[in-house]
């Protein structure tokens, strides 16, 4: 299994390698030995029209691990752990089925999906549900760095009216420093 860095920390590609025959293609998509820092515990699988958005959202507890099934996905990230040598870095990927990728997403980088027709991925979390752990900011933030491809796009209610980035950011550090 290769590993690709994407220019911030805790955040890799995972190169997946397909097998093809007369038959058709046969593509593992996750072991346990490809990632060590969690394990996932629920498997989600998300369909998304042309020019939808997911996000930005970022997570206080639980690492993201998702791949794309079928379309194309603009993934855009933003490192906000003080921590991180990464901090306040931010960097878009474009993920599809060719080649086939994984990604894993670690607490503290925030993430948003954009889809330029529609798509489907595949994701799994290491927490279940909760709504303390669900933090978001609005898409176009200028603080986030992310220049996406689509002023207008499709958003969900949440997204739609989700907080500022300051504010967003003061409820990751707030929700780390009760956890940790």
């Amino acid at each position: 299994m290769k590993h690709s860095n994407i220019g911030i920390d805790g955040v890799r590609l995972l190169n997946l390698h397909p097998h093809t025959d007369d038959r058709g293609t046969f593509i593992e998509i996750y072991r346990d030995e490809w990632v060590d820092e969690t394990q996932p515990i629920q498997w989600n699988v998300v369909h998304s029209c042309e020019n939808t958005l997911r996000g930005v959202h970022v997570h206080i507890y639980h690492h993201d691990y998702l791949t794309v099934l079928s379309g194309k996905m603009l993934l855009g990230l933003h490192d906000i752990r003080p921590e991180s040598p990464t901090f306040g870095r931010s960097n878009m990927i474009e993920l599809g089925t060719d080649p086939s990728d994984a990604i894993l997403i670690p607490p503290g980088v925030c993430h948003g999906f954009y889809y330029f027709q529609p798509s489907t991925h595949l994701y799994a979390v290491s927490q279940y549900f909760d709504p303390t752990d669900e933090l978001g900011c609005r898409f176009n933030c200028p603080e986030l760095g992310l220049e996406w491809p689509a002023g207008t796009p499709l958003l969900s209610s949440r997204d739609k009216t989700a907080d500022s980035y300051t504010a967003m950011c003061e409820k990751y550090l707030s929700g780390r420093t009760r956890v940790g």
